[in-house]
């Protein structure tokens, strides 16, 4: 169930406690190992519906009139999202998305508010550094996801992206960018059933397996495709 929160603080230095004003949704979710394969396994999804960008615009790589699309909803406070990011991601995109096979499209899908405060921030930088400030905060997930004080590595891993402390502090105010990251999760919770992540969607259906694809797992689904 989804829960409002309208004071989100987060300490940003030793001292300094910053008021977040806006809605913050924390949903409950399962583990995506309790998933059952039916619910993984689901009917094709209209590909006219599920590519309707949101109010932010998509976040994607390759060619958009590639012959398969691969999207993708992911936490970043995901331990499992940070292991396909880690381990799959790279050679996914060396072999389908930079040869023009795939169009890949990230979407945003917070299971926490440290999660929405990451999205928002990612979503502050501009568009071609979007990807990297991602990677960035997947390879570095258990410093600033599982730290006793997270919103203060958050700060420090935000100034490795070019983020000051105010222009830190004025992100995590953008109300307009929170409720667009919002549109996008609960959009593909109430219409798509999305409820746990990593989920994905090749030309509009979830695959059979369920959680962290690997590269076989992704190929066995895509190759037919092609």
């Amino acid at each position: 169930m989804a829960m409002n929160a309208r004071n989100l603080l987060l300490i940003v230095g030793a001292a300094v406690v910053v008021a977040i004003a806006g809605i913050y949704y924390y949903i409950s979710l399962p583990d995506p190992s309790t998933t059952s394969f039916a619910e993984s396994a689901s009917a094709p999804t209209s590909g006219d519906d599920i590519l309707v960008a949101g109010p932010l615009g998509e976040q994607s790589l390759g060619d958009p009139s590639a012959p398969v699309t691969v999207i993708e909803y992911a936490s970043m406070t995901c331990s499992h999202c940070a292991t396909f990011h880690e381990e799959t991601f790279t050679p996914f995109k060396e072999k389908y998305v930079d040869t023009g096979k795939v169009h890949f499209i990230f979407r945003e899908y917070p299971l926490d508010a440290l999660a929405s405060s990451a999205f928002v921030l990612a979503r502050c930088l501009p568009e071609e550094r979007y990807f990297a400030f991602v990677d960035l905060l997947f390879h570095q997930q258990a410093v600033w996801a599982f730290s006793q004080n997270p919103a203060i590595e958050l700060l420090r891993i935000g100034k490795q992206a070019g983020f000051t402390q105010e222009s830190f502090k004025a992100c995590l105010t953008n109300q307009k960018i929170l409720d667009g990251v919002n549109w996008v999760k609960n959009r593909g919770s109430e219409e798509f059933g999305v409820r746990s992540t990593p989920t994905f969607f090749i030309n509009g259906r979830k695959p059979s397996k369920n959680g962290a694809l690997s590269l076989d797992d992704l190929s066995q689904e895509i190759d037919p495709l092609l």
